[in-house]
């Protein structure tokens, strides 16, 4: 696994932050906004150019910051393992701004900057996939996933359908997103930004801390780990994915994509709902998500509803890379036996009364669940187990 976030980059920053409830978000620094006086987000403490520095790239490089943190998540999650031997490895990556955080600096320039123009070519959602598979050496399979906030999700899911079917041994899976002017000013459009730090499932939420992120994870074969003998993290051992068809925004009151969802990943993992020991949930701290997720768990786990928690006041929403972040998340509580608190709670939704773990609980895991949900109304799941 490899991690860049507002927690740091790396894994071992990233668990100490999570084991010490120190949240990532602040005002923020290196995005350059009007409104930074007014909102709260989560950043990856690192400019552009000491990114470019330690990857070695030439001045001219047209690297936007979502490929250079892609690059920086990828290779931590590929560190000592040999890529090129033999088996078919793929990479599948996601995004949902792509190269934005660049272009939309020169947009109004580059007809008297030529110097600016090389970011229009690594505008694309795809540039930083392939500039990710570049700095990786992989030719197999490239392949780049924007299904909104259950992008990463989706990426993984592929990777292991792949696997599956047989057509890859190894998938690199997961996504990345920069902070860019067009996501702050768009959420800030839709009113569901947070001026204070977010408070995922409380009865006073009133909105999400936008985050940036990148996170990759290395699915292999049974194959693949028998003959290498590898050590194994953790079993992706269900996923689902369904589509609400409530709104493009919203999600619907009775929470029917999350609820199917869940429920196909249950099916796929072989387990009941009463086996999983932790539920990573979407929470994003804005009124309708958080009602309608509660919903959609109780109609999933009833009165025997598991440990859970929203990690998105650690770190900000950070769109399609969410689901990959958060995977990281659930494979160090199942290696860990921990269950990371929700930060920021104070009083439950009073339609559910649903009450998250708010400290962090030492407990045996075996199976955690993690749902990521995004816009146009799709819901994903994933179920993490025990190795």
């Amino acid at each position: 696994m490899g991690i860049a976030s507002a927690l740091g980059i790396g894994l071992s920053p990233t668990l100490s932050a999570l084991k010490n409830s120190k949240t990532g978000i602040a005002r923020p620094q290196l995005l350059q906004t009007h409104h930074a006086s007014e909102v709260f987000v989560g950043e990856v403490k690192r400019t552009n150019q000491e990114i470019a520095t330690e990857l070695n790239l030439p001045a001219s490089h047209n690297y936007t910051r979502t490929a250079l943190l892609g690059c920086l998540a990828a290779k931590e999650a590929t560190t000592g393992l040999n890529l090129n031997d033999g088996y078919k490895t793929g990479l599948i990556s996601s995004t949902t701004v792509g190269g934005m955080d660049m272009t939309e600096q020169f947009l109004k320039t580059y007809s008297a900057s030529p110097e600016y123009r090389k970011y229009i070519n690594s505008h694309n959602a795809g540039d930083s996939s392939q500039k990710i598979a570049e700095q990786l050496g992989l030719t197999d399979f490239v392949s780049t996933i924007s299904t909104a906030c259950s992008s990463a999700v989706n990426a993984i899911m592929l990777g292991a359908r792949m696997i599956k079917a047989g057509k890859l041994d190894r998938v690199i899976v997961g996504g990345v997103d920069a902070l860019s002017k067009f996501t702050l000013n768009g959420f800030k459009s839709l009113m569901i930004m947070s001026d204070a730090h977010c408070k995922p499932f409380d009865q006073s939420r009133n909105g999400l801390n936008l985050g940036e992120a990148a996170a990759f994870l290395v699915l292999e074969s049974e194959e693949v780990i028998q003959k290498e003998n590898r050590e194994v993290l953790a079993y992706l051992s269900g996923y689902g994915n369904a589509n609400d068809a409530h709104h493009q925004t919203a999600s619907s009151p009775e929470g029917e994509g999350a609820f199917l969802a869940m429920q196909k990943a249950l099916d796929i993992a072989g387990l009941s709902p009463k086996e999983i020991s932790y539920i990573n949930a979407h929470g994003t701290a804005t009124p309708n998500n958080d009602l309608s997720e509660s919903v959609a768990l109780k109609r999933i786990f009833g009165e025997q509803m598991p440990a859970f928690s929203s990690t998105k006041p650690f770190t900000g929403h950070t769109l399609a890379p969410a689901g990959a972040v958060e995977a990281v998340f659930s494979i160090l509580a199942l290696q860990n036996n921990l269950v990371f608190p929700n930060l920021n709670f104070e009083n439950p939704i009073e339609e559910t009364g649903l009450i998250p773990q708010t400290e962090l609980k030492l407990q045996q895991l075996e199976h955690v669940l993690s749902n990521s949900f995004g816009f146009g109304g799709n819901c994903s799941t994933l179920i993490f187990s025990r190795a």
